[in-house]
């Protein structure tokens, strides 16, 4: 599913995760830490890979447009869990 946020609302939901959650996804889902760090704006495609995140210049930090949501319904549901 696509969705559409800005990059200030994908920063705050990864600055909401605890400590460990990075590491807690990449396992889940069977990927490499970077490639989530990657994904929540972060540019290391060295060490890790894109995912489907587009990122357009705007207002409050631009507009993501993620191809996928996966990553992102697993951090809030780790967000939810830790409420």
């Amino acid at each position: 599913m696509v969705k559409t946020i800005t990059f200030n609302e994908l920063r705050k939901i990864k600055d909401s995760l605890p400590d460990g959650s990075i590491g807690r996804i990449a396992n889940e889902l069977g990927m490499k830490e970077e490639t989530i760090r990657n994904y929540f704006g972060g540019q290391n495609f060295k060490e890790g890979n894109s995912c489907g995140v587009h990122l357009e210049p705007g207002p409050d930090g631009g507009l993501v447009i993620l191809d996928d949501t996966t990553i992102l319904d697993c951090a809030e549901r780790i967000i939810q869990e830790n409420k």
